[in-house]
């Protein structure tokens, strides 16, 4: 598929492409390789989600492009620093907050960088794909259901139109992630309401005596220090036999990933010792590369984990 072919096949989805190469036309050669070799039912997914990227959008879809460039701008620099040292910039969570979680004017244009890469890195586009089809479509009826991060609102807004779904709660460490999750909802017209609350997962008596039967935590971990005693809180909220979603960029610098997975078997390793039995594993190497190549050059691959608590 290349790009002029897409208005035919997928029109939300070329509106938007052309948006974002008129406001960034040098991020053609980027997009050509995107949807060069994407399936019929790659494009069908895309086009679906690509309605949902547009409607959380609105009338400001040419924002969330500029967030979308700042981003890709600033997760070029701390890849030029990963190749150089080997490690990420920051190293602790108070550093990340202070730098972006707790200043609005960077985080807001940072959700609509990643909000619009779910659609334009093949990545996070199959792990979302994952997310509907495989996690939700498994889960059991009238299941709980709770996100750690929801941040754009893609993920929280597909379990709440889910119908098994009873309930959903989003829980966050900012502010501006909650507000922007709650216009996201908004948008989209989800008639239910979640439950979206500022709370710390290190803070044990922010959740005590809580319990779900669904877990998400997507692009959550690398942001922690002790993303190991995470998962074992995400046990500690599991109902028996709940499940759990992890998606976990590896090799993946960003402004505020702190945690450096080198290989995806590192972040299944660490999700079954916190005491989940693994159900599903993929992984989904940046676009244009193979997941061999990846491996052999330390590049961002995403590893997607479907996993269930004890009984």
């Amino acid at each position: 598929m290349i790009l002029p072919d897409l208005p035919a096949a997928a029109p939300v989805l070329a509106r938007i492409v052309a948006a974002v190469l008129d406001r960034w036309p040098e991020h053609r050669g980027y997009l050509d390789r995107r949807f060069r070799d994407e399936t019929p039912e790659g494009l069908a997914s895309a086009e679906t989600l690509a309605g949902l990227v547009a409607a959380i959008a609105g009338d400001d879809l040419g924002r969330v492009i500029d967030g979308y460039r700042h981003m890709c701008g600033m997760i070029n620099d701390e890849e030029i620093h990963f190749r150089r040292t080997g490690r990420y910039r920051l190293s602790s969570f108070a550093e990340v907050e202070a730098a972006i979680y707790a200043d609005p004017a960077c985080m807001a244009p940072y959700l609509d960088g990643i909000l619009l890469s779910q659609l334009l890195w093949r990545n996070h586009a199959d792990a979302i794909g994952l997310y509907r089809r495989r996690f939700l479509g498994g889960n059991r009826p009238g299941y709980r259901h709770l996100e750690i991060g929801p941040g754009h609102g893609l993920l929280l807004a597909l379990a709440l139109a889910d119908p098994a779904c009873a309930a959903a709660a989003g829980w966050d460490v900012s502010a501006t992630s909650l507000g922007r999750t709650a216009d996201a909802l908004a948008r989209l017209g989800i008639g239910r309401v979640a439950d979206l609350r500022a709370v710390d997962v290190a803070d044990r008596d922010a959740f005590s005596g809580a319990s779900f039967d669904s877990l998400v935590a997507s692009e959550v971990l690398e942001h922690l220090e002790r993303p190991d005693l995470a998962l074992e809180t995400f046990c500690r909220l599991a109902a028996p036999g709940a499940r759990l979603f992890l998606n976990v960029p590896v090799n993946s610098p960003a402004p505020d990933h702190i945690f450096l997975f080198e290989t995806p078997e590192a972040v299944v390793d660490m999700t079954r010792a916190a005491g989940f039995a693994i159900e599903h594993t993929a992984f989904l190497p940046s676009t244009g590369l193979t997941l061999d190549r990846a491996r052999k050059i330390a590049a961002t691959i995403s590893a997607v984990i479907i996993a269930r608590a004890p009984d």
